[in-house]
């Protein structure tokens, strides 16, 4: 039975800071564990999730990675969405996320292609359903696609599209509760540490839960959550916009088109949705959720009326910002424990990637947690060590 939320344990096997997606997957995988009959704690400081990276997202998912761990974390993602029922379900209830299985095109100039289709290959080996295309093919599958400079086209032909994440995360969400994790509306503020382990964690409310693993999966904060443990993470907040638009022309089976500058966008309902990461000179730290127009009128707007001519005329109609929990270092996740701190486990840094990743984060935490180790997929390469050991893993589709 949960805990009431005025009247935090005062002990948990498994503190989880933060109960955004990547928490409430790990609450989900640790519960639903045969093996582990521990007392699993979720502290989420906004339980509204208004600000929340997952539901700001464009609530993506592709298998179109350069990295064969990233190509089979989404896999698994995909096949967790077509599983959902079975899974997350509570008291029978269908859970439905809307997915649109229209895929992602990455489009490539001439001196973008040999990366392109390199990545294709990765794809390929990984078993994931990717069709390379040459501009003839380009045009005639996509008639309303300009294929003026483009050499090529990688396009997911299954298993890649977009759904609603906060119909994810709530379901993720109630089905750990449902398997008896605690959610506090609370806020982790100090962590108590001995050496080379965690004690507990004390609360904004004036809690304290001693914990034997502390799980941080704070997101764009995790980097803070990490300090107030004695480490250093290297995650911080990049603010990232969505424009919605609206155009008279229709193209209800378009893809996900990521063109060569990295401007993206797709439909969204009655319109499309649009946006692009901003130079890295231009990419602070930035915890404000404020929007910015210039991005668009400058970048956005331009690349995508070049490359889909029926999008010269459209009328904004919306926008929308929110965070990546961005790894500064090689922009990919930041999954196991800490090497000098046991009980410390991190599950961070996905820089855009977190959602669609999130049911494998969970499931791994959860096997490290409880079996002392990857049981399902060897996710090593995600060590927090490799940044001491200088071994970065270069994500080359980064979206």
């Amino acid at each position: 039975m949960n805990q009431p939320l005025s009247s935090p344990p005062e002990s948990a096997d498994v503190v989880v800071v933060g109960g955004g997606i990547v928490g409430s997957s790990t609450a989900y995988f640790l519960t639903a564990d045969p093996v582990f009959s521990g007392r699993v704690v979720v502290v989420e400081r906004d339980p509204t999730y208004e600000r929340a990276s997952t539901v700001r997202s464009a609530g993506s998912i592709r298998q179109q990675f350069s990295t064969p761990e990233n190509i089979r974390m989404s896999q698994f993602g995909m096949a967790f969405l077509r599983d959902i029922d079975r899974r997350l379900g509570v008291d029978g209830e269908r859970i439905d996320v809307g997915f649109r299985e229209n895929g992602y095109l990455f489009l490539a100039t001439e001196a973008g292609r040999a990366v392109l289709e390199a990545n294709h290959a990765t794809q390929r080996a990984c078993g994931a359903a990717v069709a390379l295309l040459d501009p003839a093919g380009l045009a005639a599958r996509f008639p309303w696609l300009s294929t003026a400079g483009i050499a090529a086209g990688s396009l997911g032909t299954a298993n890649e599209g977009w759904f609603d994440p906060h119909t994810l995360l709530m379901a993720f969400r109630r089905k750990a509760r449902a398997q008896g994790a605690i959610y506090l509306h609370d806020e982790v503020v100090a962590v108590e540490r001995t050496g080379d382990r965690v004690d507990a964690v004390r609360l904004a409310s004036g809690g304290r839960i001693t914990c034997g693993t502390m799980v941080c999966a704070a997101g764009p904060n995790a980097g803070r959550v990490a300090a107030l443990a004695g480490t250093e993470l290297p995650v911080e907040h990049r603010k990232r916009f969505v424009y919605v638009f609206d155009c008279r022309e229709r193209f209800p089976a378009m893809p996900l088109v990521i063109c060569p500058n990295g401007v993206w966008v797709r439909p969204e309902g009655a319109g499309y949705v649009c946006g692009t990461s901003p130079p890295e000179e231009e990419d602070p730290d930035c915890p404000d959720l404020e929007l910015d127009y210039r991005l668009f009128e400058d970048v956005v707007w331009p690349t995508i009326a070049e490359r889909v001519p029926a999008f010269e005329s459209i009328r904004l109609s919306n926008a929308w910002a929110g965070h990546y929990d961005y790894n500064t270092v090689d922009h990919n996740g930041i999954i196991g424990r800490h090497p000098a701190v046991a009980n410390l486990v991190f599950a961070n840094g996905f820089s855009g990637h977190g959602l669609q990743q999130a049911p494998a984060t969970g499931r791994a935490v959860s096997e490290l947690v409880v079996h002392g180790r990857f049981v399902t997929l060897d996710l090593a390469r995600f060590a927090y060590t490799r940044f001491a050991e200088g071994r970065p893993v270069l994500e080359l589709n980064v979206v």
